[in-house]
């Protein structure tokens, strides 16, 4: 068969070709498999103790027993799947619950109450062994503006309780610190606090950071921002005796400057790349960013338009970069207006309406923010940690066979490319797949067995990417 072109002219133009494409892959690599918590708590930085999220776990574990003691109460509150066909009495509640306790999972996966039973069970189970998985010790709006000897002292503290919780054992699973921002009033003190903060948590730990630390920079609205915060980080590397790059930073999506520019254009690719590859995550600031486009604090909401405009443009902006994406806070607290241990009927009957219509508008917001592909989101107060975990291993749970046919199909399409020698390029797909899994295994949702049933074995699961696991596959096949 005679070609037409020379084979020196075709290699130089597909390398040219190369050179384009990595390139491209390297800004979009796409969804990381890191763990991402499905939540940060925002808490003062003057109120945070060592054993914080364990007590905020205790706190959300009594608010759940309180106000839905047992899973039909949750079902009917949140109108969960099934829910008309509980029963009401609590006899007959009891009888129920005694037997679904009693069948095998997949057994019980065949009975209508299946999912509001597994969800509020979870939820008990995830408030006793990791009530928080994200932390935010607050130094900005959670803080406030106080005097400097007042901030300097509570940033000693905090790093103090900080260095305890680790020796205990008490810290979430990842954690980090919110400074104030660096805008031309604030950006003094927000170095400042940054630096009395780890100096003081260094020297009390040998040096030693929490496992998975992070900076939160606020209100950021250019990229010397961000430049400026990779500089001092340099700084505090060298004079701590950190190796280069251990410092990481997120930023705030919470200003309109920040979704489009004086010049029409969307800045956050810009100010991510600032960040010289520190930045691991954007989060919406809900309250802030309505404000700035002028809603009125009565329609603040995470449910108004404008909140969904700001999270598809942060979507397209950074979509495949690997920058993990969080929602806003629900602001409705699921707290009774009285208080006291004598209460009448009828006050503990407000208490009761006032913390289930609360529940509703936090399951709905995180299940809103879940559809539109937001896997994270801020927690306030710990009665909202109850109705965090709701929305998402209803979620998550209520997807799971759709998704498990789904990605059985697709590691068997890649292993017969494998024994047949085809070409597979479609890990991206396949990887997108699997991170539902992950994300769900990640906060309790689903155990590893159940990842299992899609034909992948704990070992390629525990790598957490597809395109290992092809090559895995391909690498034993050739063996």
């Amino acid at each position: 068969m005679k070609l037409s072109i020379q084979e020196s002219d075709k290699e130089q133009l597909l390398n040219q070709l190369g050179v384009a494409n990595l390139n491209f892959q390297q800004t979009y690599p796409g969804d990381k498999p890191d763990r991402q918590p499905v939540h940060t708590v925002y808490g003062g930085a003057n109120l945070f103790k060592s054993d914080t999220c364990v007590r905020m776990g205790d706190i959300a574990l009594n608010n759940l027993r309180t106000y839905a003691p047992n899973f039909v109460e949750l079902a009917n509150v949140l109108q969960i799947k099934g829910y008309e066909r509980l029963p009401r009495s609590g006899k007959d509640i009891a009888e129920l619950t005694a037997r679904l306790d009693a069948l095998t999972p997949e057994a019980r996966k065949k009975e209508p109450a299946w999912l509001a039973y597994s969800v509020y069970n979870k939820i008990i189970a995830k408030l006793k062994a990791e009530p928080v998985e994200d932390f935010r010790i607050d130094f900005e709006d959670g803080f406030g503006n106080r005097p400097d000897a007042e901030e300097d002292a509570t940033a000693v503290q905090a790093a103090n309780e900080t260095a305890l919780g680790m020796r205990n054992g008490t810290l979430s699973p990842f954690i980090g610190i919110r400074i104030k921002p660096f805008t031309e009033d604030l950006k003094h003190r927000g170095v400042r606090t940054l630096d009395i903060f780890l100096t003081t948590l260094l020297a009390q730990t040998g040096g030693r950071l929490p496992d998975n630390f992070v900076v939160m920079l606020p209100k950021v609205t250019i990229p010397e921002q961000m430049t400026t915060m990779v500089r001092l980080f340099e700084l505090l590397e060298k004079a701590n005796d950190l190796p280069p790059g251990t410092l990481r930073m997120e930023t705030m999506v919470e200003a309109t400057q920040i979704i489009m520019d004086e010049e029409g254009r969307n800045p956050l690719m810009r100010i991510i790349r600032a960040s010289e590859g520190r930045c691991v995550a954007a989060h919406f600031g809900t309250y802030d960013y309505t404000a700035s486009a002028g809603i009125t604090a009565r329609y603040q909401t995470m449910a108004h338009p404008v909140c969904d405009f700001a999270h598809h443009m942060t979507k397209v902006a950074l979509g495949g970069t690997g920058i993990f994406l969080s929602d806003g806070a629900t602001n409705v607290m699921p707290i009774g207006p009285h208080r006291g241990e004598n209460l009448t009927y009828e006050q503990q009957q407000e208490n009761r309406e006032s913390v289930h219509n609360a529940w509703r508008q936090g399951f709905h917001h995180t299940t809103h923010s879940l559809i539109n592909g937001l896997y994270q989101g801020w927690d306030l107060n710990p009665a909202q940690l109850p109705m965090r975990y709701a929305a998402t291993y209803a979620f998550f749970l209520s997807s799971y066979e759709e998704a498990l046919f789904r990605l059985k199909s697709f590691v068997e399409r890649a292993a017969i490319s494998t024994l047949t020698g085809d070409i597979f390029d479609d890990a991206a797909t396949g990887q997108g797949l699997l991170n539902f899994f992950l994300k769900a295994l990640n906060c309790g949702a689903i155990t590893e067995e159940e990842i299992t049933a899609t034909g992948l074995t704990l070992e390629e699961v525990h790598t957490r990417s597809f395109f290992r696991i092809l090559e895995g596959r391909r690498k034993k096949q050739t063996q």
